[in-house]
């Protein structure tokens, strides 16, 4: 039972996914904040939130930027079930939350001025195809932050018992991110290995 429910970490369905989904909303909060402290984002900022899971992340950003609009895109139809309903309140005003791929992100180009990813980039098939697909939905000197809590790539805990997960350590990532084109990356880890990269658009 406990192998089924944490494959829904992956991507998140019926009621095991439900259960998943609010528990990942009350856990990763001090991940989530602990990351957000590492960056100022205007108030009026246009984001977006890839994997956006049960939607916490998009209620944290709304909060940030009371002047911005906020999108969030999850490949689980539950997860854009949750995350619509934990920001009912600002859907079609200044959110919206659809279900779409990383690796082709249904936006245009030089959309966002901000886009966030949270204990998602484990689960990215093809992580080079959704870096450049993130560049190209980014304003010039837009940003990207990608966050996780494990970043030990010998640690295999969660990779053992998830099926299609893949931990990276905060050097590779920032490798391929300045291998898909982000210039002026910023890592910050912390002592349990959170990792927090932050990458820019070229102006």
């Amino acid at each position: 039972m406990k192998h089924k429910i944490l494959q829904n970490t992956r991507k998140p369905k019926g009621i095991m996914g439900r259960m998943v989904l609010r528990g990942m909303n009350a856990g990763h909060g001090l991940l989530s904040e602990w990351a957000f402290a590492n960056i100022k984002i205007p108030k009026d900022a246009r984001s977006l939130d890839v994997g956006c899971g049960g939607g916490a992340n998009i209620a944290r950003l709304l909060e940030r930027c009371p002047d911005g609009f906020v999108d969030g895109l999850d490949y689980s139809g539950d997860s854009v079930a949750v995350s619509r309903k934990r920001n009912a309140a600002f859907l079609g005003k200044r959110c919206e939350v659809q279900q779409g791929d990383v690796g082709a992100l249904p936006y245009e180009e030089n959309t966002f001025d901000l886009v966030t990813g949270f204990e998602t980039v484990y689960f990215w098939p093809d992580i080079p195809r959704a870096l450049s697909e993130i560049l190209r939905v980014l304003k010039p000197g837009g940003r990207l932050m990608l966050v996780c809590e494990a970043s030990d790539p010998t640690d295999t805990t969660w990779t053992n018992r998830i099926e299609g997960m893949t931990v990276y350590s905060g050097e590779e990532l920032s490798e391929k991110m300045e291998q898909a084109g982000f210039r002026k990356i910023f890592q910050k880890k912390e002592d349990k290995g959170w990792i927090c990269l932050i990458g820019e658009k070229s102006e």
